[in-house]
């Protein structure tokens, strides 16, 4: 079963990606995969997921073209979470993420070390090469979904966060950079954070979404920025951005001023505050070495 079997029988979107580049083969019907392979042990699981794009038919091939164009026609919706295979290519960079040390819970810190129990936290062998392979893994994956959106296929946002150095809040956002990576341009991102979501959920009820863009009549879910996140989605972290003032002077913008829910307005910095303070005393409750004491 790949995810072009599924779609035939009728589902209409996935998380993830497992079974995509499956339903790519031209020269295999399985993974090519160690015959050591343990589904059980995730440094197995993950880093031989790292090498399957390019076990794949490549981009605008026959194969490359011809599932494509069937899982459009089938109105299949793609929700790659992205951002929580990040860490397999760039393992630091997740690991000494600017929010970590204020806004990561101390038992949270823990489950992310390397460990053969806790899911996702697959780091006890680690390597070069398996960074490599994920960075070329995402190359043709992100030029699948960059093209399937083209096409008039539709990608959805989403994040998977609280597990490997992903953040709740923080790396959704981070899921708005890396479609913009993959060839989405700043407006395509937000739409398929907002309109490709309510749609697809809807869908199913055989309804028009009343939420997920700004019109009379729809419901106002909104977030409202003092800074443009179409220039830089940097700006949408609560942790904000540095940039320079008009004295030439590093100053900090940006993050959510307020957000609107259910026609409730809450603080957004208010409620940052307060998880920065539910860290701070769960910290002093059960010390836990975190990653920036490490460091």
């Amino acid at each position: 079963m790949n995810v072009l079997d599924a779609a035939r029988l009728g589902l209409g979107s996935m998380e993830h990606w497992y079974g995509l580049p499956e339903s790519l083969f031209t020269d295999r019907t399985i993974q090519d995969y160690p015959v050591t392979y343990n589904y059980n042990d995730e440094y197995h699981r993950f880093g031989q997921a790292g090498r399957l794009w390019k076990q794949a038919a490549q981009p605008n091939s026959e194969k490359w073209n011809k599932v494509m164009d069937e899982l459009i026609k089938l109105g299949f919706v793609l929700s790659p979470t992205m951002t929580i295979y990040e860490a397999s290519r760039d393992v630091m960079r997740a690991k000494n993420a600017d929010w970590h040390a204020q806004y990561t819970l101390p038992s949270l810190d823990k489950f992310y070390q390397p460990s053969r129990e806790s899911h996702g936290s697959y780091w006890f062998d680690w390597t070069t090469a398996d960074e490599i392979e994920w960075k070329n893994n995402f190359r043709l994956w992100m030029a699948f979904l960059n093209e399937y959106k083209n096409r008039g296929g539709k990608v959805c946002t989403g994040s998977d966060s609280g597990f490997i150095y992903k953040l709740y809040g923080f790396d959704y956002i981070r899921e708005f950079e890396l479609f913009q990576e993959a060839g989405f341009h700043p407006l395509e991102v937000v739409r398929s954070a907002t309109l490709c979501g309510a749609e697809t959920l809807m869908e199913p009820k055989g309804k028009k979404p009343d939420f997920g863009i700004i019109r009379v009549g729809n419901l106002a879910d909104l977030v409202i920025v003092p800074e443009n996140p179409l220039h830089n989605f940097k700006t949408l972290y609560g942790t904000g951005w540095q940039k320079l003032d008009a004295n030439g002077k590093p100053v900090t913008v940006g993050g959510v001023r307020w957000t609107v829910k259910d026609g409730i307005v809450y603080d957004a910095p208010k409620l940052l505050e307060d998880v920065r303070k539910m860290v701070e005393e769960a910290k002093k409750k059960a010390p836990v070495t975190t990653t920036s004491e490490r460091l």
